[in-house]
């Protein structure tokens, strides 16, 4: 549905020219929900307008739908807008303009008659949840509420594709989780392909089906979600991922020095990761009645990306070199990702 080759976008600014994209390749398929994420600056807004060409690339061909925005005329640009929606972070309704208005705007513009306008309204408010609100102005709605407001707008003339830029930013956690449920809801029952600009890694694991890790102007990472999360490549990814699924060590552990060899007192700490069924199997039992060692389980929760289940737990073992090795062995052989974090003493003021 979206794909972009070799596009770059330079700026000129008062210190010189600076290269906001360089050379993004992206493939975005019809009816998925993709994800864009990268730090302040990395480039994913630049890249969100360069796919509408609010923004034109320098260099680069942009695809929509089989037809080439870059080769396209103002006129014939104009007209392929419209199946192109969008929604802000801040929102961007008119303040003097009821939401009624503020939905049926662009479909005025299209010089659409006001009885088939109407229809269309009333269908949109009764889909993003504002039925009662629709005399009512933007200043009297809450965050959430003037984001469904432009969600709606945005899908006043029938897009094919709803491009989010930073849509959930301004708004609470429990605010952000129902207009991604929204968001969702539009993207099955409208079949529309949605991508998503963030720089928060839980809003890609509660939504997305692929993902992009925009870093200094390129895609440093991309694939499934399920595969990111769970097998992430570059320290940006890693890092961003840090935040949803921590890799600190347990309190009881953290800020201990981590030896490779065994050292007296101390746990050989593991990170283990499960994914699919494999998340409900007893790995640490199973280990335990088949090697000499003993077993703490010091962290784990269960989740799910995408519908599959993962779960990640921190143990740490200890027993003689030969019973940790048949552990290790038996670990390596089960349907999971061992990680070896290393020997560390528990802290001296924690319980034992």
């Amino acid at each position: 549905m979206i794909k972009l080759e070799g596009v770059e976008k330079t700026y000129d600014s008062p210190s010189g020219k600076v290269k906001a994209l360089k050379g993004i390749d992206l493939n975005i398929n019809k009816g998925e929900i993709f994800g864009i994420i990268g730090l302040s600056g990395a480039g994913k807004s630049t890249l969100i307008r360069c796919i509408n060409m609010l923004d034109a690339p320098t260099k680069g061909k942009v695809f929509v739908d089989g037809e080439e925005l870059t080769a396209m005329s103002s006129n014939e640009l104009r007209a392929a807008r419209k199946r192109i929606g969008m929604i802000f972070q801040h929102f961007n309704l008119l303040s003097s303009a009821t939401v009624y208005d503020n939905i049926a705007f662009p479909l005025r513009l299209l010089d659409m008659p006001e009885e088939e306008i109407e229809k269309k309204v009333t269908s949109l408010l009764s889909l993003v949840g504002l039925e009662d609100k629709a005399k009512q102005y933007p200043g009297a709605l809450s965050g959430g509420q003037k984001q469904r407001v432009g969600i709606a707008r945005a899908l006043a003339s029938d897009p094919k594709i709803l491009l989010c830029d930073e849509a959930t930013s301004a708004l609470d956690p429990q605010t952000t989780k129902s207009i991604l449920d929204l968001i969702k809801v539009i993207n099955e029952n409208l079949s529309l392909t949605v991508v998503v600009i963030t720089h928060e890694m839980q809003v890609i694991k509660d939504i997305c089906n692929r993902v992009a890790v925009i870093e200094n102007g390129v895609i440093a990472e991309e694939g499934s979600v399920l595969q990111v999360f769970t097998n992430p490549q570059k320290e940006i990814t890693k890092e961003f991922i840090s935040v949803v699924l921590s890799n600190e060590l347990p309190v009881a552990f953290r800020g201990g020095k981590i030896s490779k060899e065994p050292i007296e007192g101390g746990y050989l700490l593991l990170r283990l990761t499960f994914i699919g069924e494999s998340a409900d199997d007893p790995v640490l039992a199973g280990m335990i009645r088949s090697c000499p060692v003993e077993c703490t389980m010091l962290f784990g929760n269960l989740d799910e990306i995408q519908k599959v289940p993962f779960g990640r737990m921190i143990v740490g073992i200890t027993g003689d070199e030969d019973g940790i090795y048949k552990a290790l062995s038996y670990l390596s052989e089960q349907d999971l990702k061992l990680e070896v974090i290393g020997y560390v003493r528990r802290n001296a003021d924690s319980p034992s």
